[in-house]
């Protein structure tokens, strides 16, 4: 454990001590920066009473920018599938002649 690493991430008003990979920082401090962020502009355009709400329609934000990104890539894929599918009957066409 002599090569982790000890730091505290601040969100919503609250400090988290993690102990983590050195490799892990900085994906972690641009996580908490991210949702800072987003806490901040729930609170600014909806009223918002509890952070509990603000964190879960963070969660649910970042959840379904996960979930978009497998979707759009799933969909792409199927694309390209199509595309190599197509690009193979092509070549088999041009060889069988």
């Amino acid at each position: 454990m002599e090569d982790k690493l000890r730091i505290k991430i601040s969100i919503a008003d609250r400090v988290y001590p993690l102990t983590i990979e050195p490799s892990q920082e900085e994906g972690l401090r641009k996580a908490a920066k991210n949702i800072e962020g987003l806490v901040k502009q729930f609170e600014q355009n909806y009223a918002v009473r509890d952070k509990q709400d603000v964190l879960a329609m963070c969660a649910l934000q970042f959840a379904s920018q996960v979930e978009q990104k497998s979707i759009d890539r799933e969909r792409g894929n199927e694309e390209a599938v199509k595309r190599l599918e197509a690009l193979g009957e092509l070549l088999d066409s041009q060889l069988s002649s």
